[in-house]
């Protein structure tokens, strides 16, 4: 091992001048490293060697003596000379007694000389001056580092947490709760590539580590998403005792005339995202069909206006954020509940594990969380065919249900009077691109696609939501080395709700990214008017967008893939009157658009509910499909760590399929319900 890289492309200087400015002092380590070190890899370790011997000969009081000594001991042990290695790690490790790979390197070189009894000796020394490196000490430094990490991000200090987090991955990569925060860190930064393995942590483990949610960020693969989600449900939830639990036997209601009792459990049941999409949706629930419960699971909030609403809007609101999930558990069985919906998912503050109790005869995902939960107690997913096509649904382990849009609106919002561009920090006389998705969502392959249409659109600007000063620069820095000026991206900074729906209208064309579209972003930017441009993917967060542009009665801006996509922005900035007569169309469609019918959506979810219902009393509740995942997972990996941006379906299942027969030809694998079905595996 050499503290140097390999510099074997450098030129060589004369040996002679080099071995005159090591004795005059004049050669830094930087120079040292690298005239020794491109001789070695020239296969000349002799020369190396005499630069090594020179330079130590005449800087015996440098600072940094004992890494110098320790590289010239690898070029003396490359040459044959272990007597010569031997000295030169003993005055290593004489300068420096705690330098780990010294000790490792002598007792090795103990080892080839027959001195089997010094080799241990050397290494035991090294395993007394670690001893403090106990597995109690190593997991008390990982939390500590693990809660460093946690608070700084709250705290917006995400550079800082990023590199506490990071230490914790080195210290035990096969523990994925540093990872898993580390890479969406990565992601909120927009820190391209996302994932940068080292020494210390593979690749693999990186990936592993990532949680479901970042992983739809990172890559539009149905498959190893619903792969992930089993694994990350195994680990995050396990199997609870369910001992004092028992199974729940549903109730007959059906044709009875006694309302459904369903129970919502969502930490965001107030002023967020879920909460502005579901709050009309509970107002307008048929209160002679269904009894609704409310169960928050947030932090607590004050004058929120949202959950307001949403109170007196339900049967019953129990907030059981201080409730362990056991006793969320019970409550929720004494409640009665018929049919209990997830509205979290694998989200922040998502409390899964009350689900595995199965406090309610039926669970539901649905509304908060965009993908297969990959659980054996989620039995039914609420989606629309869009977004789950029926061809798509190998890609999730629930059975799916379908409503007309799977984005609910509120058209109730309060929205402030609209601003003019020069309020809101825009020129009046461009094109103005806007996203305003989280920067966790904008990835390298999105934001290339966006300086081509720039490029090709000069009197355009695209506008952007605030990701912090740091995020910003990051991403002027990045559109510069593209060839557009930094100036040319514009950011939004953080306004309330009202107003900055308000001022979404200011812009010419929304620009959706992919692999994780826009959900409710999209949905406001029609609601103002906004057209939003998008293509579809496969995963379920790849295909939400298309679906909201769809239900808004603008099917033309929906485009065939990435280079479309490219293609219709550019040519939209260039036709004023073609985009004037789109929003023309959303604007006088508004009202009557699929969208906007919540009434329609309310209707047909208590319909889905009464057919879980029905289902259950007859038996017929489905049993989620988890067979095979594990093979999916190890296939997804390996093709996940190859970033492919965007493929078609053909392609993306014919890879898969190809890896299946490959494993299947070493060891048989059961048919599934997937893509391994029966007669797959009898025609191979």
């Amino acid at each position: 091992m050499s503290t140097a890289p390999n510099h074997a492309s450098a030129p060589l200087a004369p040996l002679a001048s080099v071995l005159d400015f090591a004795r005059t002092q004049r050669l830094s380590l930087t120079d040292l490293l690298q005239h020794a070190e491109a001789r070695s890899g020239a296969g000349n370790p002799v020369e190396a060697a005499e630069i090594y011997k020179v330079w130590i000969a005449y800087n015996d009081t440098h600072p940094f003596l004992h890494l110098v000594y320790f590289n010239y001991s690898v070029t003396l042990r490359q040459l044959g000379d272990i007597a010569g290695s031997i000295h030169a790690l003993r005055a290593c490790l004489k300068l420096d007694p705690r330098f780990a790979q010294a000790h490792i390197n002598l007792g090795r070189a103990f080892e080839d000389s027959g001195l089997a009894t010094q080799a241990i000796q050397q290494w035991r020394s090294l395993v007394e001056l670690t001893a403090e490196s106990t597995a109690e000490r190593v997991a008390h430094r990982l939390m500590a580092l693990q809660h460093i990490g946690r608070v700084m991000e709250n705290a917006g200090l995400l550079e800082e947490a990023e590199t506490a987090l990071w230490q914790a991955i080195e210290l035990r990569p096969d523990k994925t709760e540093a990872g898993q925060h580390w890479s969406a860190l990565r992601q909120r930064q927009c820190k391209w590539p996302v994932l940068v393995p080292s020494e210390h942590a593979s690749m693999r483990q990186l990936l592993d580590a990532m949680s479901p949610l970042a992983l739809a960020c990172y890559s539009d693969d149905p498959l190893f998403q619903l792969a992930k989600a089993c694994r990350y449900n195994k680990s995050f939830v396990g199997r609870p005792d369910l001992s004092g639990f028992s199974r729940r036997m549903p109730k007959r209601k059906t044709g009875t005339g006694e309302r459904l009792r369903v129970g919502y459990v969502s930490s965001d049941l107030r002023d967020h995202a879920v909460g502005f999409a579901l709050r009309e949706v509970l107002e307008l629930h048929d209160k002679k069909s269904v009894e609704i419960y409310a169960y928050y699971c947030g932090d607590p909030v004050s004058n929120d206006a949202t959950q307001t609403r949403m109170k007196n809007a339900v049967d019953c609101w129990r907030d059981i954020a201080q409730l362990s999930d056991a006793d969320a558990a019970r409550q929720i069985t004494a409640d009665d509940v018929d049919i209990l919906v997830d509205v979290n998912g694998y989200t922040k503050h998502a409390r899964t594990k009350i689900f595995a109790y199965r406090p309610a005869p039926v669970i539901v995902n649905f509304c908060g969380y965009p993908g297969s939960m990959g659980s054996p107690f989620h039995q039914y997913m609420i989606a629309d065919e869009r977004i789950v096509p029926p061809e798509n649904e190998i890609y999730y382990s629930e059975k799916v249900l379908r409503i007309p849009c799977s984005q609910p609106v509120d058209r109730k919002r309060v929205i402030a009077d609209e601003p003019s561009r020069a309020e809101a920090g825009l020129p009046e006389d461009v094109f103005v691109f806007a996203c305003f998705n989280g920067m966790q969502k904008i990835t390298e392959p999105t934001f290339a696609h966006w300086m081509t249409i720039l490029k090709a659109a000069p009197a355009s600007v695209l506008w952007l939501l605030t990701g912090g000063d740091a995020v910003d620069q990051r991403l002027r820095q990045t559109a510069e080395k593209a060839g557009v000026a930094p100036d040319r991206l514009i950011f939004a900074p953080k306004a309330p709700n009202a107003r900055h729906l308000a001022r979404i209208a200011l812009a010419d064309l929304f620009l959706d990214t992919f692999p994780y579209g826009a959900h409710s972003t999209a949905a406001d930017a029609l609601t103002m008017g906004l057209p939003v441009l998008t293509f579809p993917g496969k995963s379920f967060a790849a295909r939400f967008c298309h679906s909201i542009v769809a239900a808004a009665g603008i099917p033309e801006l929906i485009c065939s893939g990435p280079e479309h996509y490219v293609e219709k922005a550019i040519a939209l900035a260039k036709a004023p009157a073609e985009l004037a007569t789109i929003r023309e169309a959303l604007q006088a469609g508004r009202e009557t658009s699929v969208l906007r019918d919540i009434p329609a959506l309310a209707r047909r979810l208590e319909e889905l509910f009464w057919q879980m219902q029905a289902e259950c009393e007859r038996g017929e509740t489905p049993v989620p499909d988890l067979s095979n995942l594990d093979l999916y997972y190890e296939i997804g990996a390996e093709c996940v760590e190859g970033n492919i941006a965007f493929s078609d379906d053909r392609t993306y299942r014919q890879r898969y399929l190809e890896k299946l027969t490959a494993l299947n030809a070493y060891a048989p694998i059961p048919a599934d319900n997937r893509l391994w079905t029966a007669e797959t595996v009898s025609a191979t």
